[in-house]
């Protein structure tokens, strides 16, 4: 039995030293870090990774680190925010300039109260992800491009039996796929189909997980160049022998 995979948190803050302890304290409550000392850094892996979280230093930050917050809204990059202040006031500022801003926490940090905000920060995202549709999806082990696809185990087989690991989003990606062959799927009814009815149609957590399965397939050597974007509208899966 695999474990579950710890909540990914990104840290922008300018000093080294800060984002090294920071990253330890994460660690050993079981969370994964990836730390930058330059907003347009985190800015980029955010564009095609996804997070449980954000922690944003506003202390000492570049005017365009300071911007990061507002400019991943605007591209629909939705990753719950912790910013870490100078003064409580400069918190209190700051989120209502950025009305969607979750919470703060005010330097010299408090490592105790920092986790309890994360950890509530994380609830408080969970319980508003509305539960997603692929527990009534095909719950059997199906074949697709030569491959078999296994929710219960989230894992994929290839043909020359590499077993790839994959989450939950990945599997109602797929099984979501296997089932509308040969039809055009709106971006719409993909993201309502895996994450909810009331999934954010903004947001590009469906391109960044199809980023991720399409690199799985290429990887060994099956690209799936019959999963199409339709430009506009959404996808087309048109594999091979399709009915």
């Amino acid at each position: 039995m695999c474990a579950e995979s710890r909540p990914l948190i990104v840290v922008v803050a300018a000093e080294a030293e800060l984002l090294k302890i920071i990253a330890a304290r994460l660690s050993t409550a079981g969370f994964t870090s990836q730390c930058f000392q330059r907003g347009d850094l985190a800015e980029r892996f955010l564009q095609h990774n996804v997070a449980s979280l954000l922690l944003l230093d506003l202390t000492q930050a570049e005017p365009s680190d300071r911007d990061l917050y507002p400019v991943l809204i605007l591209q629909g990059i939705n990753t719950p925010t912790l910013f870490l202040t100078g003064n409580s006031l400069a918190g209190e500022r700051f989120k209502k300039s950025n009305r969607d801003a979750a919470d703060f926490v005010t330097k010299p940090i408090n490592y105790a109260d920092l986790l309890t905000r994360i950890h509530t920060i994380l609830r408080q995202a969970k319980a508003k992800a509305a539960p997603p549709i692929i527990s009534k999806l095909v719950p059997e082990p199906f074949i697709l491009m030569e491959s078999q696809i296994s929710p219960s185990r989230r894992e994929i087989i290839f043909p020359n039996g590499t077993t790839h690991k994959i989450g939950r989003k990945e599997i109602g990606i797929l099984t979501y796929l296997n089932t509308h062959r040969g039809v055009v799927i709106t971006r719409k009814e993909l993201l309502q189909a895996v994450w909810g009815m009331h999934a954010d149609l903004q947001s590009r957590s469906l391109d960044q997980y199809i980023v991720k399965i399409r690199t799985s397939y290429a990887q060994q050597g099956l690209p799936l160049d019959c999963f199409k974007t339709v430009h506009g509208v959404g996808y087309l899966f048109e594999p091979p022998h399709s009915s």
